[in-house]
């Protein structure tokens, strides 16, 4: 999903709960688990649902995989 901000702001990438779940390879559930505990940063749409920033969860990402190698 990309949104556009202000005029001029360069268009924000987000991912869904699925998108995150495929990236970490966790259920979605686990996702909906680690937002609800303050672990992923997160925006609302209108229709309220969450969306995931792509810059901060490709960066979660990175350093899960760092820390486990």
């Amino acid at each position: 999903m990309v949104t556009t901000g202000a005029r001029g702001a360069t268009p924000r990438q987000y991912l869904t709960r699925s998108d995150v779940a495929r990236l970490f390879e966790v259920s979605p559930a686990t996702v909906a688990r680690w937002t609800r505990e303050g672990k992923l940063p997160f925006v609302r749409t209108l229709g309220g649902q969450r969306r995931y920033l792509v810059e901060h969860i490709s960066d979660l990402v990175r350093r899960s995989r760092e820390s486990h190698a």
